[in-house]
């Protein structure tokens, strides 16, 4: 089946993401929200640089160390906690440890000196 051009431009034009949304019932609407939320709070370490807007070279340079080590750090699943927080504190965030129970949280504050450093 062949599209005129005329079709074909309206399949593939552009759309506001709030046309696109406006139609959706409330349920919807608080789902996206809710999972938006949660992946805001939970990211990997490559995301979160990316979402800073710093390439892998950018934070290299910050942490003067090559763009390679940048790429290892972000694809190791266990590294020294001095690591991980010189690599936050390089994007300009602080590091904080927590241990989540049932009742709550609570920030493990024996790293405080350890981020100091950093």
């Amino acid at each position: 089946m062949e599209c005129s051009s005329r079709e074909l431009e309206g399949l593939i034009m552009a759309r506001k993401y709030s046309e696109l949304v406006k139609d959706w019932p409330p349920e919807r609407h608080a789902r996206v929200k809710a999972m938006t939320e949660q992946r805001l709070r939970e990211m990997p370490l490559e995301e979160l640089r990316a979402a800073r807007e710093l390439t892998q070279t950018s934070l290299a340079k910050i942490l003067d160390v090559g763009q390679s080590e940048v790429s290892k750090i972000e694809k190791r699943t266990d590294m020294y906690v001095s690591t991980l927080a010189s690599y936050v504190k390089a994007m300009g965030g602080e590091l904080e440890i927590c241990a989540v129970f049932p009742e709550g949280k609570v920030r493990i504050s024996q790293f405080e000196d350890l981020a100091a450093k950093a």
